[in-house]
């Protein structure tokens, strides 16, 4: 069930109030999903049916993205609003501390939310916050990039390029390393997604100073890293298990930086795993 909430947020200003999109599915002990920046909620639909097979599982829309409006004016989009954002939105569910899985900004969200006591799992898939400012700089000239060719291109150059492997592969190889899975129909939908995003550059912008730095005790935390990932190289899994001792460092092999389209069965049984 695909639904939009409102609720209260606080900003220096005073409260302000932000809608958050997000699809819920399943039975069980909750599991919020958190997609990675110029992303949407459908990032997560090749896992959704084995993990509602075993929990409640709520998918969103991160604030300016998908189709999520913005933040509201005077919250930030950095780490320090937008975690208090997504527990006010929890509170607004009824969810109390949910299982957490994220993708690249997803993920460092799911950390952040668990360092702040708002989970009870984490599962960190290809987290961001954990380059060399090269690494980072890489990474984001590469968002970038994405941005403005989705930007650039007309509706029908990108539903024609979606019809054959070949053109998602143009689209998309960036981000999977099996382009060829996606469907044409999700590839264009995910292409508009990124052109569409109010919250890429303000993201973006917050970034510039991201580094996670900090243990994420009391909370079963797993780091899973594509063999693949082309964005976020998997040698930066290796540095978020010397800051997180605890956590489990798991790889997915022949998976690229969003697994779930990979390699589906695998990371559902991580998320599944952790959360147990």
């Amino acid at each position: 069930m695909t639904a939009t909430v409102t609720f209260a947020v606080e900003s220096p200003g005073g409260p302000r109030t932000a809608s958050v999109t997000y699809e819920r599915r399943g039975r069980g002990e909750p599991l919020l999903l958190l997609h990675g920046i110029g992303h949407h909620w459908q990032a997560w639909e090749p896992v959704l049916s084995a993990l509602a097979a075993e929990r409640d599982v709520i998918a969103v829309d991160l604030p300016g993205f998908g189709a999520s409006p913005s933040l509201p004016d005077g919250v930030s989009y950095d780490l320090e609003s937008v975690v208090p954002v997504l527990g006010a939105l929890c509170r607004e569910l009824g969810v109390d501390r949910p299982h957490v899985a994220g993708n690249s900004l997803g993920g460092l969200l799911a950390l952040e939310m668990g360092r702040k006591g708002l989970a009870r799992s984490v599962t960190a898939l290809s987290p961001a916050g954990f380059w060399t400012q090269a690494e980072r700089r890489y990474a984001f000239g590469t968002l970038r990039g994405m941005r403005v060719a989705a930007k650039a291109m007309p509706l029908p150059l990108i539903e024609r390029l979606s019809r054959s492997e070949a053109g998602r592969t143009v689209l998309t190889s960036t981000i999977y390393a099996k382009p060829g899975r996606r469907t044409p129909e999700a590839v264009v939908a995910e292409t508009l997604a990124l052109r569409g995003a109010t919250g890429f550059e303000p993201t973006l912008a917050t970034g510039l100073s991201v580094q996670f730095r900090d243990d994420v005790r009391d909370v079963p935390v797993t780091v899973a890293w594509g063999t693949k990932d082309r964005l976020l190289v998997r040698r930066q899994g290796v540095r978020a298990k010397g800051i997180i001792p605890g956590a489990r460092l798991v790889r997915l092999p022949g998976c690229g930086h969003v697994p779930m389209n990979d390699d589906p069965a695998a990371v559902a049984r991580v998320i599944l795993d952790t959360s147990r």
